[in-house]
């Protein structure tokens, strides 16, 4: 599937007739929109997906929720931004303020992951955290933007602060367990699994 900005579920009826919502959501998100929806029956909701790699440049990624909503505001009774602040440093909780939309709680997807109040209580300032998109696309969103694959002197001023890799596991997938595993090796990190499911966002979407 391409998630760069693929609705889903469109037919030939008028959307704000039917009372349709829109979620406009990050890519790395969309397996797990989808499996709730398909679990939940949610079939009002329609799905539109930005780039998963505005995380590498996040100060894009509020003009960019801010021309999806202009794009397909008219054809939707409610707009949901599936959004924490991935930092933005506040701009897009503004930019949705401005824009009258609401979008999920949280500093960043490892937060609602886990559950908001559970992260916060941790204060875990020395672990790293992965996600099951993040295992899958390791290499591409975290060992060559970094330019360790050229560079593999930099893990240490990267990663020398951190203790553990801890791997937030939406699934049980050993397949995705046993690669979590290799890059913490890679990083030199100690190895934590924590299955946190979908944390927040289930609540988020239930809501709606």
């Amino acid at each position: 599937m391409t998630v760069s900005d693929a609705t889903l579920t469109t037919d030939g009826f008028s959307q704000l007739e039917r009372g349709r919502i829109l979620l406009i959501a990050c890519g790395a998100l969309a397996r797990e929109i989808l499996d709730l929806k398909a679990a939940n029956g949610w079939a009002h909701l329609d799905l539109t997906c930005l780039p998963a790699n505005l995380h590498l440049y996040p100060e894009k990624i509020a003009s960019a929720v801010e021309a999806a909503v202009h794009k397909h505001r008219s054809d939707y009774d409610r707009i949901f931004i599936v959004y924490a602040d991935c930092g933005t440093g506040g701009l897009l909780e503004a930019k949705c303020a401005e824009l009258g939309v609401e979008m999920v709680a949280g500093p960043h997807c490892y937060s609602f992951f886990e559950g908001n109040a559970a992260f916060a209580a941790r204060e875990e300032m020395t672990a790293f955290y992965l996600t099951d998109f993040l295992v899958r696309q390791f290499e591409a969103f975290v060992w060559k933007p970094l330019g360790l694959d050229r560079h593999p002197d930099l893990r240490d001023m990267y990663f020398g602060n951190y203790e553990k890799l801890v791997y937030q596991a939406q699934t049980d997938d050993p397949a995705l367990d046993e690669k979590a595993k290799d890059c913490a090796g890679r990083l030199g990190l100690a190895y934590e699994r924590r299955f946190t499911g979908y944390g927040d966002l289930t609540p988020a979407l239930s809501r709606l």
